[in-house]
C-alpha cells in the first residue's frame, strides 16, 4: 500500500429510500429493518462492512428513519431486563449490534437518486476512498466481495465496482459494465458503463451488483452531473466518467463476484433469501429444511 492509496476505512450505506414495494409494511417500518430471519437487512449489511475493516459507516437515511439509528444504538432497558433474567445469549444478541462500528447518520432530504445519496456523504469522507454498500443486496459472510474490492482498490487505485454476470435478458435491470481483462482471473477494467441498457444494447452482461469502493474525485463528478434515467442522478454516469478519463480520479475496475447473493430488493426475493438463509442456519437448518421438504412434497 503507497501513499497514494492510502487504507480504507469508511463505509456509506444509502437507506433513505421509501421500500414501496413492499407496502403496506413499509408505512411505518423501513424497508432496511425487515427481519431476514432474526436480524433485520441493514444488520447484515454492516456486519459486512465491519469483516472488510470499515468500522467507521455513514447511514444516508431520511424522514421515518429514526428506527435504523435505534437499532445501532444501547437500548439498556432491554439490556437490563435481560440481564436481570440471566438470558445472556439473547442479552449478547442484542448488544452485537450497537458494537459493530461506528456509526453516523446524516438525512438526505430530496430523494434524487443513488448519486446524490452518495454525493451527500462527501462532508463525512473528505479525500479518502470509501465503500457503498447497497441495502437491497446481502452478500453472504462466507463470499468476501468487499474485502477483495478493497484489495483490489489499493493495489490499482481509483474506484472498483462489484459485477455479476446475468442472462443477457436480465441486463436491462442493472447497470452494465463493458470489460478489459487482467492478469487476475476475478478482476476486469472497466471502460464504460451504462445504466439499465436495452438487451441488444448492452456491452456485456456484466450487472453492476450494490458493492462499490469509490474515490472521492467522484464527488466532483456528481456535483456536476445532471439528473438522468428516472430523473435522478446515477451513480452509474459519474462512473462512466471516471471510466473515460483515468487523469480525474484514476482507473475503474471491475470484482466479478461467482459467491452467495441474497436480493431482499423484491418481494419474491425477499421470501426465497429467507428461506436460503435458514436452511443453512446450524440452529434452524436441520428442522426446517425437514419441514419445507415435508411442505413441498405433500402440500404443493
Amino acid at each position: 500500500m503507497t501513499d497514494s492509496h492510502p487504507r480504507i476505512t469508511k463505509a456509506v450505506i444509502p437507506a433513505a429510500g421509501l421500500g414501496t414495494r413492499f407496502l403496506p409494511a413499509t408505512k411505518a417500518t423501513p424497508k432496511e429493518m425487515l427481519p431476514v430471519v432474526d436480524k433485520p437487512a441493514i444488520q447484515y449489511v454492516v456486519e459486512e462492512a465491519a469483516s472488510a475493516g470499515l468500522d467507521d459507516v455513514l447511514m444516508i437515511t431520511g424522514r421515518n428513519k429514526r428506527p435504523l439509528e435505534d437499532h445501532f444504538d444501547r437500548n439498556y432497558e432491554l439490556e437490563n431486563a435481560l440481564q436481570r433474567k440471566g438470558d445472556a445469549a439473547r442479552l449478547a444478541k442484542v448488544q452485537e449490534s450497537s458494537d459493530l462500528a461506528t456509526m453516523h447518520y446524516v438525512r438526505q432530504g430530496d430523494p434524487k437518486g443513488l448519486g446524490h445519496a452518495v454525493l451527500c456523504a462527501a462532508p463525512h469522507v473528505g479525500h479518502e476512498p470509501f465503500a457503498v454498500l447497497l441495502g437491497d443486496d446481502l452478500i453472504d459472510p462466507r463470499d468476501p466481495l468487499l474485502a477483495r474490492m478493497v484489495e483490489t482498490q489499493e493495489r490499482y487505485g481509483g474506484s472498483v465496482v462489484a459485477l455479476m454476470e446475468v442472462a443477457p435478458a436480465q441486463i436491462g435491470l442493472y447497470g452494465c459494465a463493458a470489460v478489459q481483462t487482467t492478469e487476475d482471473d476475478d478482476v476486469v477494467k472497466v471502460t464504460g458503463l451504462v445504466e439499465k441498457p436495452d438487451p441488444a444494447d448492452a456491452p456485456s452482461n456484466y450487472a453492476v451488483i450494490g458493492r462499490y469502493v469509490l474515490d472521492p474525485h467522484v464527488f466532483d463528478i456528481l456535483r456536476k452531473t445532471e439528473p438522468g434515467r428516472g430523473g435522478e442522478i446515477q451513480l452509474t454516469d459519474a462512473l462512466q466518467q471516471l471510466a473515460a478519463d483515468e487523469k480525474i480520479g484514476g482507473p475503474v475496475h471491475g470484482v466479478v463476484f461467482k459467491g452467495r447473493r441474497y436480493d431482499t430488493g423484491d418481494r419474491g426475493d425477499y421470501l426465497r433469501a429467507i428461506v436460503r438463509l435458514a436452511c443453512e442456519r446450524e440452529d434452524l437448518g436441520p428442522d426446517f429444511r425437514t419441514w419445507l421438504r415435508s411442505y413441498v412434497t405433500e402440500e404443493m
